[in-house]
């Protein structure tokens, strides 16, 4: 039988003390029988199990005081070469920003061997009108991830053969144009949300994906890899396999 917490019960004045008696019997028995019964009453939800809080494994082991490996999380690259007419973002040219960066990296792009070669060879068919028929360049998006008010340029294309994409998010300090966030995968899904560029990317473990959020940090200046999960998705049908070793875009 299930408790409540006792209601004062406010009677009238000029009740009499056998109508008191009669109606606090009414009471009783129809709290019992609204308790106690099985039409619309209260049922336990069983045992609560105990809070267990973290524990600490090994407290006695030094605590590291420097990362073991340089991955680079924060990526500012100035694009040399490429103008900002009136620090307008909007004026840049995407194409342009991609073949900068094409150039800046032979090896990748340029040669038999190169493994984006295919790349390359596409950027020939980027119109700057609009015209994207066959090129790698997919287009910018313009949301201000900064936070002064500016837009920024979210650029991404495909790293041909294959089914990797870059994603670049660009910035204008100092009336140039800088690279604050750099990583290449095979992507199911981009969002933006607030001051975060969110990237999903399938699992090799079916039902999963990874979900990794890059964050703008004012001290770093940059776009900084906040959050990195994987999550459940449900879903049980064959999506595009992921890079052997997500990372970075190569230096």
């Amino acid at each position: 039988m299930n408790h409540r917490s006792a209601v004062p019960l406010r009677l009238p004045r000029r009740t009499t003390p056998v109508r008191v008696l009669a109606l606090l019997a009414a009471v009783l028995l129809a709290a019992t029988a609204t308790a106690c019964g099985d039409a619309g009453g209260l049922r336990g939800a069983g045992a609560t199990p105990t809070a267990v809080g973290p524990a600490r494994l090994w407290p006695g082991l030094t605590p590291a005081s420097s990362p073991a490996f340089e991955i680079g999380e924060v990526d500012r690259k100035v694009m040399k070469g490429v103008d900002v007419p009136d620090d307008d973002i909007r004026t840049v040219d995407p194409v342009a920003v991609v073949r900068t960066e094409i150039a800046a990296s032979p090896g990748d792009y340029r040669g038999s061997k190169a493994p984006y070669r295919e790349t390359a060879r596409r950027m020939a068919e980027c119109g700057r009108a609009g015209d994207r028929t066959g090129c790698p360049v997919l287009e910018p998006y313009y949301r201000d991830l900064t936070g002064d008010g500016r837009h920024d340029l979210t650029l991404g294309f495909r790293l041909l053969p294959g089914e990797l994409t870059a994603v670049r998010v660009y910035t204008v300090d100092k009336h140039r144009l800088m690279q604050v966030m750099a990583y290449d995968d095979a992507l199911s899904g981009v969002e933006i949300a607030g001051r975060s560029l969110i990237l999903r990317a399938p699992s090799e473990v079916t039902g999963y994906e990874y979900r990794l959020q890059w964050t703008w940090d004012p001290e770093q200046r940059a776009m900084l890899l906040t959050h990195d999960e994987m999550l459940r998705t449900g879903k049980r049908k064959d999506s595009p396999r992921p890079s052997a070793t997500p990372s970075a875009s190569p230096r």
